[in-house]
């Protein structure tokens, strides 16, 4: 739900919402120009002194005015004819022309109405209204996503669109709730919804006849420094029983023209000090570097926006479209969905098919909009979970756990959950696990056993809904057909050969980078946007199963490279071991977020066996900061399978690679990186006491020898790999 408030109202508002920040922006930079270039106002000053100045030079003064940005306009007559001129307070003359500025004029009649009158005040309004929206509930989600309010400002995962606009979101947010609020206030005001609290005082009844006092024998003028006043009328020529009216920032009142006595005087209400503070707040008069900041934040207004739009395009391009999904209110069966990738949808969308054609209604929604009191008419809940990372939820499931473990009562439909995940990963379906641990310590009945399916299998989908089809007393046959990703042809440019020698072929294999539209790069589709760690799917002819690679390169070095080793009966590794220079495949990017060098200058320590060193490589590639770098690199023998010896060489003279440490397990003195990771102990240990980064890549096998000799080698130390783990400081892509 929360979700659902906040993507419409800004896909709705998009456009308007971006003309108000970008017209809002550009105003708030007219005060500080005014305010730098009005003529200063001399030290210590008085009105009565600034008015005697400005009356000697122009007798026929009707009028002064003192902007909050300081700049002094004067008002006066000349032998009938009107003149204005900016003033300069040391000497009363014209400093400048008091003509408006139209640039100012028309973009503050954008900004506040659309040149649309009460009708576009109204519109605008009603953007600032729904900015307030956007305000509270995208803090809640930050809170959701950073997990609390006191990690607000949390290193974040995912793409870079989801990354920029929350990053945006968690500095401009106390801005854009400020500027929203003070401009419902502004309109409210305008529309005369809220009280005025004029304490105007009365009209004098008597005033001496008098005229022609000195303005410099005025206690009041001359008491009242220029920097409190705000307006000073003069008198009607010629006419006795007019008085001075006076404003300033403590209030306004009246002054005899002949005798300079005050005649009546009025402090500000609540009312109007509460206006002028929120003017000053939304406008930046009299506030200069708050309203420059102001501006500035609401430069991120259309960054959102167009993050947002892509934000929102991604989800519905991860999920296959739902023929007939219910609405949630009607439905008898809810299938709630947790994915990272989409594929999990795809399934989904099959489940949702059968049991609508069985006659069921059937609604499908994310997992993080699991709200119970809008499923009315359910009789069951199915829910289909992946894994993310290290057991972890994946970016459809936030905040489900959360709002599971806060039901007030007992569930009263049954759950069926099925997990999806790869059975090599130690952490196999661990979030599908969690979801059954909290479903069953809340008393919820399961409408079948809990079940997994394994890379996809169509064939363990099949054999659960089977197993739901007799729970329902249905003939259920899932017969699903996974989505084949969209991929982009790549060319094979070079390749290079190692391994032979060994009984073990390997290859480096560079392709040509396809072309990348705007919008591709801006939205990061195809190839648009990718990193080493990154993963390349290939689909190998002949299969609908996707292998992934690990990348050794990056979209800022404008090609796509792998390491491939063959693999006895291996048909992804034997089609691309096979290619030549000229040569296609069909491929496509999948993002691996968490598994990067991670900002700033903490040293690295990369660990890789066999083609496990691509993605290092890629690291050592992009390190142009030359952050300190160390790689234990596993092979057999350096004469036939030593990857990237060459630009080892190269990074290590240019300060990209600080040390090479190789474990060559068939040489004189055979050694395997788990080895080198104990002799190197000492080494070690001082660079992770200094805040070092490890970056595991390669076998399951070699990467758990690791963890257990790098426990050994913490172990004096007081800490653990799972204590680095939970810091984020040690990351593993392990197959």
């Amino acid at each position: 739900m929360l979700r659902f408030v906040h993507r419409w109202p800004g896909l709705l508002a998009a456009l308007l919402l971006s003309l108000l920040a970008l017209s809002g922006a550009t105003l708030s930079v007219f005060p500080a120009a005014e305010r730098l270039a009005a003529p200063q106002t001399v030290s210590g000053q008085s009105v009565a002194d600034l008015a005697s100045r400005i009356q000697a030079a122009y007798p026929g003064v009707e009028q002064i005015r003192r902007a909050p940005s300081g700049q002094i306009t004067a008002y006066w007559f000349d032998n009938g004819q009107p003149g204005a001129a900016v003033i300069d307070p040391a000497t009363g003359q014209a400093a400048g022309s008091a003509d408006p500025n139209q640039t100012l004029r028309w973009l503050t009649n954008l900004h506040r109405s659309l040149f649309l009158g009460d009708g576009g005040r109204l519109t605008m309004a009603a953007g600032a209204a729904m900015m307030l929206v956007l305000c509270l509930s995208g803090a809640l989600l930050v809170v959701r996503r950073t997990g609390g309010w006191r990690r607000w400002f949390t290193r974040l995962r995912g793409p870079l669109a989801g990354r920029l606009h929350v990053e945006i979101a968690r500095i401009a947010l106390p801005a854009l709730l400020l500027s929203s609020i003070t401009a419902l206030w502004m309109t409210a005001s305008t529309f005369g919804l809220l009280p005025e609290g004029d304490t105007t005082p009365a009209f004098p009844a008597a005033v001496s006849g008098q005229t022609d006092a000195p303005l410099r024998d005025m206690p009041l003028l001359a008491e009242t420094p220029v920097s409190e006043l705000r307006d000073l009328s003069f008198p009607y020529a010629g006419d006795a029983t007019d008085v001075f009216t006076l404003t300033t920032a403590q209030g306004s009142g009246y002054i005899d023209q002949g005798t300079g006595a005050m005649l009546a005087w009025a402090e500000p209400s609540g009312w109007q000090r509460a206006y002028e503070t929120i003017y000053m707040l939304h406008t930046g008069q009299g506030a200069v570097l708050l309203g420059l900041l102001l501006g500035l934040m609401a430069l991120g207004v259309p960054t959102m926006a167009v993050t947002g739009v892509i934000l929102w395009l991604a989800g519905r391009r991860g999920r296959p479209r739902m023929r007939h999904n219910a609405a949630p209110g009607r439905a008898d069966t809810v299938i709630l969905v947790g994915s990272e990738s989409g594929t999990t949808w795809g399934f989904a969308a099959t489940l949702q098919a059968a049991l609508s054609a069985q006659g069921h209604s059937v609604h499908v929604a994310p997992m993080s909009s699991f709200v119970p009191d809008r499923y009315a008419r359910a009789q069951r809940l199915l829910i289909l979970a992946a894994t993310y990372g290290e057991g972890a939820a994946p970016g459809t499931a936030k905040g489900f756990l959360d709002r599971l473990e806060r039901l007030p009562a007992r569930p009263g439909v049954p759950l069926a959950v099925l997990g999806f995940g790869d059975r090599s990963f130690p952490t196999f379906c661990a979030f599908a696990e969690q979801v059954v641990d909290t479903a069953r310590a809340r008393g919820w009945e399961e409408l079948v056993p809990y079940d997994t399916v394994d890379r996809q299998s169509s064939q363990d989908f099949a054999r659960w809904g089977r197993a739901l089809g007799a729970a329902l007393g249905l003939d259920l046959e899932l017969a699903h057909v996974p989505v084949i990703p969209a991929s982009l042809p790549l060319t094979l440019i070079s390749r290079r050969d190692y391994g032979a020698e060994v009984q073990a072929p390997t290859a480096i294999l560079r392709f040509a980078l396809p072309p990348r539209s705007l919008w591709c790069r801006l939205s990061g589709r195809g190839f648009g946007r990718f990193a080493p760690g990154d993963l390349l799917g290939v689909l190998p002819e002949g299969s609908e199963v996707a292998r992934f690679y690990s990348l050794a390169s990056g979209c800022r070095d404008d090609f796509v490279e792998i390491a491939v080793k063959k693999h006895p009966g291996g048909l992804c590794s034997a089609q691309l071991m096979a290619l030549q220079p000229g040569d296609s495949i069909q491929a496509f990017i999948r993002r691996n977020p968490d598994f990067r060098p991670g900002p700033g200058r903490a040293p690295l320590i990369l660990i890789g066996a066999g083609t496990g060193v691509a993605p290092l490589a890629g690291f050592l590639r992009g390190n142009a900061r030359h952050r300190p770098a160390y790689l234990i690199f596993g092979l057999r023998h350096p004469d036939s399978d030593f990857l990237y010896r060459e630009e080892f060489a190269t990074w290590q003279q240019d300060g990209r690679l600080t040390r090479l440490l190789p474990a060559v397990s068939r040489g004189d003195a055979p050694a395997y990186v788990q080895d080198v990771v104990r002799r190197e102990g000492p080494e070690l240990a001082r660079l992770i006491r200094d805040g070092a980064r490890v970056l595991v890549c390669g076998g399951r096998e070699m990467a758990s020898g690791v963890t257990t000799a790098l426990a050994e080698v913490l172990a004096p130390f007081g800490t653990t790999p799972a204590d680095l783990k939970a810091e984020g400081r040690y990351v593993e892509d392990v197959y």
